[in-house]
Parts: C-alpha cells; structure tokens; sequence
C-alpha cells in the first residue's frame, strides 16, 4: 500500500471556501510555502477603531464628516481576497460621530471593469447587516460618470456619479502587491474601481511600455508612472479617506492604514511585506499554486520562481476572471486591450513543460493557461506520468496573496 503525504488548500472563495486535499506519493518531497506573517493573529474590533481613530497623514473620519450630509464608502469585490464587512462596521461608526446620518450613506462596490455582483455576493462582502439595511450598488463603468479633470498625463477623470457627488467620499480595500500598480490599495479604489472605461483603458494603455522602462511592475513601487497616474485621478476624484486591509489566508485583518489615501498606503506597503513575504523554492520539479483568495492571475509568481525548465505546474483557482478590458469574447478576440486569443500557455509560464489548471468552473478553453481538470485525481495523474517514483514539490496554498521578496526601493 503506497502512504500518500497530504497538504490542504482552500479554493473558491467566489462560492462556497471549500478545502482540497493534495495527496502526493510517499517518495515525493512536498514543501508547504507559507508566509512570514501565517501565524499572526487577526485584530480585534477595537484595534481597527483605534487605527480609523489615528489616520494617516489626515484628519479623522469623524471630523472630516462634520457638518457633512452624505457619504459614499466605495468597497473592493470579489476580485480581492479581503473582506470589507471586517471594518465597514467601524467606518459606518465613524461617519456617524460625524454627524452623518445612516439613510445618508450609500455604498458602491467599485468593479472597475469587472463583473456585477449579485445579493448573494454582496453579502459576502458586506455582510447581511449592510447589504439589507443601507443602500449598495454596484458601479456601472458605462454610464452615469461625473467629469472631474484631466491628469498630467491626459487621462480623462471620469467618476461614478453617486460617488463624485457625495459629501465624504471613502474607500475600502486590501493591500497586495499588484501586477502593474505595485500593490494593490490606495488610490486604486477609484482607478480602476469607480471611474469609467475610457477613464481606465487610457491609464492601463500604458502599461506595456512603462514595464518595459522598469516604471510599473509587479511589487514595483519607485516612480510607477500607473500608479501615480492612478493617484492623481484620486486625487481629483476628491477621495477623502482610505481604509486598506493587510489580510491573512482566512481573509481577516491582521493590520489595518487608514487616512490619506497616498500616506497610509506606503505605510501599510512595509507591514504587508513582512506579512506576506515568502521566500520560493528553486529548481522544483513540480509546483502547485492556489490563487485563493483571489484572482487566477495572483498565482503565477511563485512558480515562474520554482518551477525548473520543463517542470510540471499546476494553478488551482476558482471562478475565472472576467474583464470588459482584458478578457476573452470570442474564439478570436478579446476586450479592447485584450489582443488576439487564443494565448499559448507558455507565454505566462516560460518555463513550465506542462500546465495544469485545476478548476470547477472555467469554461472550455477560454482565460486558462493549459490543460484544464476538475479535481486534484486528475491533475495528480497527469502529473505522474513525468516524475515517477521521486520529485520535488513546492506547494503555496494562497498565492492571492503571498508574495516574493522585493529588493530595497524596489
């Protein structure tokens, strides 16, 4: 009888927070990767109050909704691992010693150009309590925008209405790093997540040309002309206040920055790398990569890192991605800066020999990177027929938010 060597990961946080069980040969090297900060606990209530209570670089919540009548708190969705229900109790709480009353505060959940949420997700985000008791839409980035300006550099500030109009306009996010902003947070609760799709496809335009002049990047931070673009939109936007989430795998707060948008969000950059630095394996045969909780794209750092030439990966994820700017519509076709389709797998992945995409849900073909299986039997199977009786296996099972160590001023 052959004794299997068994890791759990979570996966869809989109429906459901289920567990897979990843049994591997007995003669296999299995590393489970985890982050620095795995074992730190989550803040309590009244640590977030007292973090919302000492904002950076502004004046409190509560005294910038003085004398205020409406408030709009934008709030990320699904497409970020963090949970905003974990502090949007305390904003509301913070709004309302202001003065603000609660049949005066919306919330927008800021979609940029991703998916409509449904109730049920709503939910998840929110919580009951909000979703059922104050009045929550989510931003349509087709119609309905306020013009606020122009950027320095020509990117036209095109804002969602019930947002721009509001007395205090507030943000609610996480804080990871991001493929070309650097981290995710800050500003970028407005671009992309509240503004119009012209307003995001002149920032993201330029993506391609500032990575390859090292100005936008993954983790890269110093003089990234997208992200600063992007803060300058908030800037005009007219974003008050900003609420950013250093998160664990089970998506709970484990720091919370708060105050001026720009301020906080460097702030919160150094404890979200000693909280989510992990350091990769080299040279591994095979690596298995979760992207809970967050978006399929998120896991494709750690095995670019580990994975030896003509290695075997495997991407665990959930829902797939949808984008109005970079997704799929047609066998041929994509959103406006989505280029040509179908993309070989080895463009993401140059040095893998095989991709395994193990998933429920993404539909035949289309935004995955190789082969695609429904459960961990199939992919193990195929994984098998190259390693034999030994290998060695890397495992990071929440690559939504683990990250690599970035250089200094990096």
């Amino acid at each position: 009888m052959v004794v299997q060597k068994t890791v759990k990961v979570k996966n869809n946080y989109w429906e459901g927070d289920n567990e897979v069980e990843l049994n591997f040969p007995e003669g296999w090297d299995v590393r489970e990767k985890l982050m620095a900060g795995h074992n730190l606990p989550p803040l309590t209530s009244e640590q977030i109050t007292a973090a919302l209570r000492k904002p950076i670089g502004s004046k409190t919540l509560a005294e910038i909704a003085k004398g205020k009548k409406t408030a709009t708190i934008a709030f990320s969705d699904m497409h970020r691992g963090d949970l905003p229900k974990a502090v949007a109790p305390n904003v509301l709480d913070e709004l309302r010693r202001g003065g603000i009353k609660d049949e005066n505060i919306t919330f927008i959940c800021a979609l940029g150009a991703h998916k409509s949420l449904p109730p049920r997700i709503l939910i998840k985000k929110l919580g009951a309590d909000i979703v059922e008791n104050y009045l929550v839409f989510n931003h349509n980035v087709y119609d309905h925008h306020v013009e606020k300006g122009t950027t320095s550099r020509g990117t036209p500030v095109e804002v969602n209405r019930e947002f721009a109009t509001a007395d205090v306009k507030v943000g609610i996010g996480g804080l990871i790093a991001h493929g070309f902003m650097g981290y995710g947070g800050g500003g970028k609760v407005i671009l992309p997540g509240v503004v119009s799709l012209n307003t995001i496809e002149t920032n993201h335009r330029r993506v391609a040309e500032a990575r390859a002049r090292g100005r936008a990047g993954y983790g890269v931070m110093n003089n990234n002309v997208i992200r600063l673009d992007t803060e300058e939109t908030a800037r005009l936007a007219g974003l008050d206040f900003k609420v950013d989430m250093i998160f664990n795998n089970d998506k709970l707060p484990l720091g919370v920055f708060a105050g001026d948008f720009v301020e906080e969000h460097r702030a919160g950059i150094e404890f979200a790398k000693e909280v989510y630095t992990t350091v990769p394996e080299k040279e591994m045969d095979v690596v298995v990569a979760s992207s809970y909780p967050g978006e399929p794209g998120k896991a494709s750092w750690a095995p670019n890192a580990s994975v030896k030439e003509g290695g075997d990966v495997v991407i665990i994820s959930g829902e797939a991605h949808q984008h109005y700017i970079y997704g799929q519509y047609g066998r041929e076709y994509g959103g406006h800066l989505g280029g040509e389709w179908p993309r070989e797998p080895g463009n993401a992945f140059p040095k893998a020999g095989r991709v395994i995409n193990l998933s429920d849900h993404h539909p035949k073909k289309t935004n995955t990177y190789g082969t695609n299986v429904k459960t961990w039997a199939e992919a193990l199977e195929i994984i098998k027929q190259d390693q034999g009786e030994s290998a060695k296996v890397a495992v990071y099972p929440y690559c939504g938010i683990a990250q690599p160590p970035f250089p200094p001023n990096y």
